[in-house]
């Protein structure tokens, strides 16, 4: 009776010293995309570190938690040339992200009637560089924007620089500026108006709304005076005056790719998605659908909407995404409507996309430490080893040790079961729940493994018989039980 007293007190004991562990961190927390927590002081050794090592000149990124941002920094130099550091007015080249931010727009006027998503482009504005295909005829905004249009990405990447159609509109996925900047010309004619004036009405239905004060597809006075540097995957500084295309652009509205912006601006926009702001409901699950499935990547698939990138892990949580990569910057964003978790980031250097899956896949998708992952790892490693051995045991093998493999198949299916289970749960808005069945399980099977260890002392000292199983359940238990508490305390 006195031993079991002193069991029940020693994990009371240890849940409380648990959950101490569970809550220790450094104020003010960034909670990953499975809802676990990171400090500020992590995140930017951790940034830093990879900055250097990719050798990226500047970076502005801000990250949002429960639809706020809960860290911003921007770093770096904005010139290296002059040693001008990179600051929160700094402006960068966002890109490609630029078609999530169209898409929008675009969306604004189908749902004031203005544009029809279905409705053919040629019947608006005929395209006078795809008139001898008829096929371009079939085009319209939502194979436009899905990149179904059939155009390539840019005509100027192939020899004759003229525009093409690959394939049937609408029948298959390519990536496609082209698309993006014939629906802008469309928009133009529509409103009567040069692209000056399409700027001006981005800024009416979306900039001003979202109270993105400097964020523009044309360069204004701000833009020009803040905007930092490009520079290419040398680290050497980039002139991209001195290429026409790149000049062409400071006058054009360019939907796919000449956003600027920085990361407290963009998330503004990102905020507004997520609590979805500026349209209606109906207008937003048609900006959010799936039009065009891209491809799968072991467990995670990936469809694009009406401009945004859709991933979906294990069908299980879906995250809207888009990256950009201009000649000299890069950019990426990533949000999660659901827990109100957003990633945004803008840098000048062509290494944002290596940046990116470092900083996600190493530090924003868990911020499990190395010891935590090792930790993790083995305790499913031997909770998988007592489930599948003694199973087998049981049911082929009789013995008077049956009543210690019965009992050890049951630790190794808590253990498996709370590891498999919380894994999943991360993957949703539950992810809260996930300490507390940890904690449970952790009792129980410490409560368990109590009784189980002393049926081995007994069984052990009553036998003479070979004892190499019995050592090796010992092992299996010892290793669920140390990895299980370490996973709980690194």
């Amino acid at each position: 009776m006195k031993e079991n007293n002193r069991n029940y007190i020693f994990l009371i004991l240890l849940f409380f010293f648990l959950v101490a562990c569970q809550n220790q961190s450094k104020k003010p927390n960034i909670k990953t995309l499975v809802g676990t927590s990171i400090s500020e002081e992590t995140t930017d050794n951790f940034i830093d570190t990879q900055m250097e090592s990719l050798n990226m000149p500047a970076l502005s990124i801000a990250i949002i938690n429960d639809g706020k941002v809960v860290y911003h920094r921007v770093k770096g130099y904005a010139n290296k040339e002059k040693k001008i550091l990179a600051d929160s007015n700094s402006i960068f080249e966002g890109a490609s992200i630029s078609k999530s931010v169209f898409g929008f727009f675009v969306m604004t006027f189908v749902e004031d009637g203005i544009l029809d998503l279905d409705k053919p482009l040629y019947e608006y504005l005929p395209n006078p560089d795809i008139e001898n295909d008829e096929r371009y005829k079939k085009i319209n905004a939502r194979m436009v924007l899905s990149h179904r249009s059939g155009f390539p990405n840019w005509r100027y990447d192939y020899p004759d620089k003229k525009l093409f159609i690959q394939f049937e509109p609408g029948t298959a996925y390519h990536y496609s500026g082209e698309g993006y900047q014939y629906l802008a010309e469309v928009l133009k004619h529509i409103l009567n108006t040069n692209w000056a004036g399409l700027e001006t009405e981005f800024q009416k239905r979306v900039a001003i709304p979202f109270k993105m004060e400097h964020t523009k597809f044309i360069k204004d006075d701000y833009i020009r005076k803040h905007k930092v540097q490009p520079y290419d995957k040398n680290g050497k500084w980039i002139d991209k005056n001195a290429s026409e295309l790149w000049k062409s652009y400071d006058t054009i509205f360019v939907a796919p790719t000449t956003i600027h912006s920085e990361s407290i601006d963009f998330s503004k926009w990102m905020i507004g998605m997520m609590n979805e702001n500026g349209l209606s409901k109906k207008s937003f699950e048609e900006l959010f659908k799936t039009n065009s499935k891209v491809g799968n990547e072991g467990f995670l698939n990936i469809e694009y909407s009406l401009g945004f990138n859709k991933l979906s892990v294990l069908n299980l949580k879906t995250l809207y995404q888009h990256n950009g990569n201009n000649t000299g910057f890069s950019s990426f964003f990533m949000f999660d409507k659901e827990k109100k978790w957003g990633l945004v980031y803008f840098t000048n250097s062509k290494f944002g996309d290596d940046f990116g899956q470092k900083l996600i896949y190493r530090h924003l998708m868990t911020g499990w430490s190395k010891g935590k992952q090792i930790a993790i790892g083995l305790a499913l490693f031997f909770a998988s080893l007592l489930l599948i051995i003694n199973l087998i045991l049981v049911l082929f093998k009789k013995s008077t040790k049956n009543m210690i493999r019965k009992a050890n198949f049951r630790i190794g299916l808590i253990a498996f079961f709370c590891c498999i289970s919380s894994l999943i749960l991360m993957l949703t808005t539950n992810y809260g729940i996930v300490k507390y069945l940890y904690l449970l399980a952790i009792l129980i099977i410490l409560f368990l493994s109590f009784k189980i260890l002393r049926m081995i002392v007994k069984h052990w000292s009553e036998n003479k018989s070979k004892k190499i199983e019995l050592i090796f359940q010992t092992v299996f238990l010892l290793g669920v039980i140390f990895s299980g508490l370490a996973v709980g305390i690194l």
